[in-house]
């Protein structure tokens, strides 16, 4: 019976039966083996020779990445507004979608359990496709353009937001719902007085939150022909014009930063 020390000091026994002992031991053994039989996988299908000269490569592509071509960044400004509009109207998009999903989806306020298994289910399906392929197949079906990349992003942001806010949903407390309906109000009344106060900060942190996500995704978007900046780096990594991908790079950089501060901000105003 093997003993530790609580932060007490006091000794605590705990019995270990040999079982336990064997069964811990298997487990070890089998995650090696997992292990190393993911290892000899992924190094019998790696190139080791181009990993040895990476850092060579590496370097090679940095130095002809720099300086940036400065007189390139005119160009991108409207790229850049297309790619703020997708991830700002997607997020808007997702949210209205979002909002009556999430209700439907939790148990204290589901009209019905098949109604309930059909909302998560539209949540998991939103959730479990990354928006990159989202866009791939919108622009197979609606053509290329902004348009595909902003349901991409509504598409994707239908899971995030539905999740987050449906388990905000479940966490209420009751006590205000049965002061309220034991007013004899209706279930919108309900919903109104007793749910929806208790949830709309947390409804107001998460969809910021998700407008932040998406500006990060919305700008690889155009390398499928979603849209925004994205068109413009896959058009300068398939021309090899290094400089202006670097500058694009620190585009896409400043603006992440900048909706970082922006987003934390007015989460930290909300909440």
């Amino acid at each position: 019976m093997p003993v530790s020390i609580s932060p007490q000091g006091q000794p605590r026994w705990r019995l270990r039966t040999s079982r336990a002992q064997w069964l811990g031991y298997l487990a070890w053994l089998i995650g090696a083996c997992l292990f190393l039989l993911c290892w000899k996988m992924i190094s019998d299908n790696t190139m080791w020779v181009f990993v040895a000269d990476a850092g060579r490569q590496g370097d090679d592509l940095i130095s002809r990445m720099l300086p940036p071509d400065w007189h390139y960044a005119h160009r991108l400004w409207k790229p850049m507004w297309d790619t703020l509009n997708i991830a700002t109207l997607g997020t808007l998009l997702g949210i209205v979608m979002a909002f009556p999903v999430a209700f439907l989806a939790a148990r204290n306020t589901t009209p019905h359990p098949l109604v309930r298994s059909l909302a998560l289910m539209l949540i998991v399906s939103s959730r479990s496709i990354n928006s990159l392929i989202w866009a791939m197949l919108l622009v197979t079906i609606l053509g290329p353009g902004v348009l595909a990349g902003i349901i991409a992003i509504a598409l994707r942001s239908i899971g995030f937001i539905g999740k987050l806010l449906y388990e905000a949903i479940e966490e209420i407390h009751p006590t205000p719902v049965e002061a309220i309906s034991a007013t004899g109000a209706g279930r919108l009344q309900v919903m109104s007085y007793g749910v929806l106060p208790q949830v709309l900060p947390a409804f107001a942190g998460i969809s910021v939150y998700r407008w932040d996500i998406n500006i990060r995704e919305s700008t690889v978007l155009g390398l499928v022909g979603a849209g925004g900046i994205g068109l413009q780096l896959n058009a300068a990594i398939n021309s090899l014009a290094w400089s202006q991908v670097s500058i694009i790079f620190l585009m896409i950089f400043a603006t992440v930063l900048a909706s970082e501060w922006i987003s934390a901000r007015v989460r930290h105003a909300i909440i």
